[in-house]
């Protein structure tokens, strides 16, 4: 039985989803891996991590569905973006990759807009430099650790590490290259200028691909960790974003969808190059060839409510493994219980910084409002709230940019709780939906594969073949005014802390 394999790597774990050829799920399996935080505002992992869970998911999902290693016809994979691996000649690891809500590179920042300038920066990367991107990351690297970048020969993003490691190939593509701010967004190139300028050898990159483009293919080694055949393609794939875009069928104008997983984003597929001259949110190629998409980030969505659950949610855990339940959902209604606004307590969600619309590495999270009448429950509640208001700010700015939402999906984790979905269309004030398969960015990237080895004609093809909707969750009505009212306070909160946030910072 032929399958299309999709291969989600995260920062909390790697989930593979085995497909069926009709996009239905075969088999899934996830493995988690630990995040190092030596210092305050620093986040690492160690790719060996996501290539071991790339290999045990993809052996334990061939095992569970009972498939032979040639009924694979093509992988795709999904990665969390701007990470920086490191290799040496030989293609070992120099160093824990620094991941995308890493926010120590604010020198390297000022040092790559003073190199390249403001302006020029944002005409060839579609972005200003950003804390969170690559590019600052390389710099830092060669700031402050001048023997590891010696020692460097290739720099890859964490799912072309995984690349590498199945196949042989030094390969990316332009979604997920789009988040190095190495890349000519406008022309799909790497740029020769930006790298010229800050003096980064091109030769340490690798060659770039469209979405659906094969870049390799799986070597005996990696066939014989993973339970596939030798041989077997691997296309470009997608950052997690442009590939939870295909998984949701936002691959053409109209589309939007909201997503709450570790970080959280509001997408719109564009064919149009738009770029927000403000930097306020980011202009990417997409998985599409020939088109891009526009996307604001909350650095701290779904990451906001695992630390809560963490730290504060210890008998809910428990609670939840007797009743084979999963914690959110016990804790999802826990939070029904609180009314909107929870009772007066807002919740700014800036725990790993902020990308949209602030910019500001050195911003933190804040409870305000608190009362000795709050319980864990109001907390919780306003944690979700302060998520989605994040998530409105993104809207608007998409909004000002005049680009259009007629269709607005839901996804990620946030995206199957019921709650959560209603507080979204209540505070965007229009129609959320979900699509019927859960698996977004792994089903994105199956498509693609499905499109490379010409199962599909085209990534519009292949999602009207593959994706269905649910029934709409439509606002309701009475509770849009009361979450707008919060909302507007909640914009005020981050002006009123932005200064006391920099003399924080340097304590």
């Amino acid at each position: 039985m032929p399958y299309l394999l999709g291969v989600d790597l995260g920062t909390s774990g790697t989930k593979t989803v085995l497909f069926n050829m009709d996009g239905s799920v075969a088999a899934s399996n996830t493995i988690e891996y630990p995040l190092y935080q030596p210092h305050n505002g620093w986040a690492e992992q160690d790719p060996l991590d996501w290539y071991h869970a790339a290999c045990g998911t993809m052996k334990a999902v061939m095992a569970k569905a009972g498939a032979k290693p040639s009924d694979v016809k093509g992988i795709g994979i999904s990665g969390q973006m701007h990470g920086l691996v490191m290799l040496d000649k030989a293609g070992n690891v120099l160093r824990k990759s620094i991941i995308w809500c890493d926010q120590r590179t604010a020198k390297e920042c000022a040092e790559i807009t003073e190199k390249v300038g403001a302006k020029r920066m944002i005409e060839i990367t579609a972005n200003p430099a950003l804390t969170g991107f690559t590019a600052s990351k390389i710099m830092w690297v060669k700031n402050n650790e001048p023997e590891v970048y010696a020692k460097c020969a290739h720099i890859l993003l964490p799912k072309d590490y995984v690349r590498y490691m199945l196949t042989g190939e030094f390969a990316t593509e332009v979604s997920d290259a789009s988040g190095m701010q190495l890349l000519d967004v406008p022309h799909r190139c790497w740029s020769d200028e930006v790298l010229d300028k800050l003096g980064i050898d091109k030769s340490l990159l690798a060659n770039v691909y469209e979405s659906p483009e094969i870049t390799g293919k799986l070597t005996k080694q990696a066939a014989e960790l993973t339970g596939i055949a030798e041989g077997t393609p691997v296309v470009g794939g997608a950052g997690d974003n442009a590939a939870a875009a295909v998984g949701t069928g936002t691959v053409v104008d109209g589309r939007a969808f909201t997503t709450i997983g570790t970080s959280g984003v509001v997408f719109a597929h564009t064919s149009k190059l738009s770029i927000d001259p403000r930097g306020r949110v980011h202009t990417f190629c997409c998985a599409v060839p020939g088109a891009w998409h526009v996307m604001g980030v909350t650095q701290a969505a779904g990451l906001s409510l695992k630390w809560f659950r963490d730290n504060f949610c210890k008998e809910e855990i428990e609670t939840a493994g007797g009743m084979g339940k999963d914690p959110y959902y016990l804790m999802d209604k826990q939070a029904e219980r609180i009314p909107i606004g929870s009772d007066r307590l807002l919740y700014l969600p800036y725990l790993m910084g902020e990308r949209t619309p602030h910019l500001d590495p050195d911003c933190r999270g804040v409870f305000f409002g608190l009362s000795a009448m709050h319980t864990k429950q109001h907390l919780l509640r306003a944690v979700m709230e302060g998520v989605t208001f994040s998530q409105r700010d993104s809207v608007e700015v998409l909004r000002e940019m005049g680009v259009t939402i007629n269709d607005m999906l839901a996804c990620g984790g946030g995206g199957s709780s019921p709650l959560w979905r209603q507080m979204l269309a209540d505070t965007f004030n229009c129609p959320v939906k979900t699509v019927v398969s859960k698996e977004g960015p792994a089903l994105g990237v199956a498509i693609l594969a499905g499109v490379g080895t010409g199962v599909f004609g085209s990534v519009e093809e292949g999602c009207d073949a593959l994706i269905r909707t649910n029934p709409v969750q439509e606002p309701v009505k009475e509770n849009v005014p009361q979450y707008e009212k919060y909302y507007e306070l909640y914009r005020k909160l981050y002006p009123a802390l932005k200064d006391s946030y920099k003399e924080l910072a340097k304590l």
